[in-house]
């Protein structure tokens, strides 16, 4: 089998594992990990400086960071999430209501997300109001499973259930890359 053979192989295993982990994921455990992870993302950002958050620095290849965001400061990393955050959140609520996607829920997944250079210290409260609103609007809804579906751009259809499920995911992902952005940014400016 050639290389692009066995890539096509290994995205179709990742593919099919994460729809099942979802699937097999409760509503109340991927809320939880949400927290979780909340908690972790702010701890890191306890006694940060400006320059520190503001600091690009390259990330190594790792799984979920695309080579367009291996460049980001852990405020844009932020912002970014804050960004992907309140689209899940729309695309959860519109679906497990019957809507129609629109509004953030409608985001380009490649182009309306990315973050700005210019990303400060806000972003450290924009992130957690993200996290906590779709905590909040996720609780009040009825049924997750067995909506209607929107396209995930790597992963397929998804209900609302998979989506929830995807907003745990998605900031575990940025995290390893937030924690080696911090960790560095620290090194470089001890190093100057």
């Amino acid at each position: 089998m050639d290389k692009i053979g066995i890539n096509k192989m290994s995205n179709l295993l990742i593919k099919t594992a994460i729809r099942t982990l979802f699937t097999f994921t409760s509503r109340e455990k991927a809320l939880a990990e949400s927290e979780v992870i909340l908690r972790q993302y702010l701890k890191l950002a306890e006694g940060i400086t400006n320059e520190v958050g503001q600091l690009g620095v390259e990330v190594p290849p790792m799984r979920g960071v695309d080579e367009d965001m291996r460049r980001w400061s852990f405020f844009m990393i932020l912002e970014h999430n804050a960004i992907v955050n309140r689209s899940i959140t729309a695309s959860v609520v519109q679906l497990a209501r019957g809507e129609a996607l629109s509004g953030a829920a409608a985001l380009d997944p490649k182009k309306d997300v990315m973050p700005t250079s210019l990303a400060g210290e806000a972003q450290i409260a924009s992130f957690a109001e993200s996290v906590t609103n779709h905590l909040e609007a996720v609780k009040n809804l009825k049924q997750l499973r067995h909506t209607g579906t929107s396209p995930h751009p790597i992963f397929g259809k998804f209900d609302a259930h998979k989506w929830n499920c995807m907003f745990a995911f998605h900031l575990g992902l940025h995290l390893s890359q937030a924690e080696y952005v911090v960790d560095e940014a620290r090194n470089q400016i001890i190093r100057r």
